[in-house]
């Protein structure tokens, strides 16, 4: 080959993408993930999404010299969670990706080799996943979406736009939910508010409506809806009934302010999907879980639904007054 001809050639390997020149002489690399959520809403889809580009930005392609296997628990993920687990875990990937704890429990189950890493999950040493934070042991990592004293600041959001609660519930399903984490501090916040606390744990669409009916039918009653694959599947009916029986709620996630709930806080869950990608490439370059620590959200953002706000009777300004470089309105729709 004459010098100049190989001069070209280098400069046209040069000029490769990351992802083309990546593990040239390697096979493709295989993921399974178990997703929590419906395939079919574009929500949960934006998480995946996220989750993707993540792993695109760090030289890893589906398609190309990653192979993602995805399967999807939808509402029903506690009870699906084991035969999706056991199926992807048959497929012998690299790595498995959950995104709460009962699908990274059902991964647990199924394998205690192969690494897991996790998004969603809120207690992950009560869950029994982790060792500790700092170094977790075994084969799981990850990372969590919601600390439970999240919930006191709930509560306190809901009383700073709708001051006079007396009363507030806390829904959530108790087959999918960290339910025992987060209902101590759903007591120990209600005891320092003095509101009356009340129990919701629902199941289907009928409870939630029977929740929330009964809540309406006295004045002066709030709802806190606790994170969980189930009521975020079920936000629409859970949004409805609320607005029907002009229940002022609060929920952990922006997607229920824009679909039109009152009031939402917690961390930025696309942002977090991304970076549950970075564990995901560093496994797959060599690292082990046991030494990645879990980490938490760095990203929060607050969302107040003006339509929905202004339907209640509720004034914003105060809200808005005391958390002005935390706060977004929902576009009314």
């Amino acid at each position: 080959m004459r010098r100049r001809e190989f001069i070209a050639g280098l400069g046209s390997a040069a000029a490769w993408p990351p992802a083309a020149r990546a593990q040239p002489a390697e096979r493709a690399r295989r993921v399974g993930v178990l997703m929590g959520g419906d395939q079919n809403d574009p929500k949960a889809k934006a998480l995946l999404s996220a989750f993707v580009q993540g792993l695109s930005e760090l030289g890893w392609i589906d398609g190309g010299n990653l192979r993602m296997d995805v399967r999807w628990g939808g509402g029903d993920i506690n009870r699906r969670s084991r035969a999706l687990a056991q199926e992807l875990v048959g497929l012998q990937p690299d790595v498995t990706f959950a995104t709460n704890t009962p699908g990274t429990a059902a991964f647990q189950r199924e394998t205690r080799t192969i690494p897991i890493v996790f998004v969603g999950v809120s207690e992950p040493i009560a869950s029994g996943l982790v060792a500790s934070l700092n170094q977790p042991g075994g084969n799981i990592t990850g990372f969590a979406l919601y600390e439970t004293p999240l919930v006191g600041k709930w509560l306190e959001l809901l009383l700073e736009i709708a001051p006079g609660l007396n009363r507030a519930a806390i829904m959530f399903n108790p087959d999918t939910a960290p339910a025992s984490a987060f209902m101590r501090s759903f007591e120990t916040a209600v005891r320092s508010l003095k509101i009356e606390p009340i129990t919701a744990p629902v199941h289907d669409d009928a409870g939630i409506e029977t929740v929330i009916n009964a809540l309406g039918r006295e004045p002066q009653g709030g709802l806190v809806v606790m994170p969980d694959t189930f009521t975020f599947v079920h936000r629409a009916p859970i949004i409805s009934a609320a607005a029907r029986n002009n229940v002022p709620a609060v929920y952990y996630r922006s997607d229920f302010a824009r679909d039109g709930g009152l009031l939402s806080y917690g961390p930025d869950a696309v942002d977090t999907f991304r970076r549950a990608a970075t564990y995901v490439d560093r496994i797959l370059r060599g690292a082990k879980p046991a030494e990645l620590p879990v980490q938490f959200p760095t990203k929060f953002e607050m969302v107040l639904n003006l339509k929905t706000a202004k339907a209640l009777g509720l004034t914003v300004r105060r809200l808005a007054s005391r958390y002005p470089h935390r706060f977004c309105f929902a576009p009314t729709r």
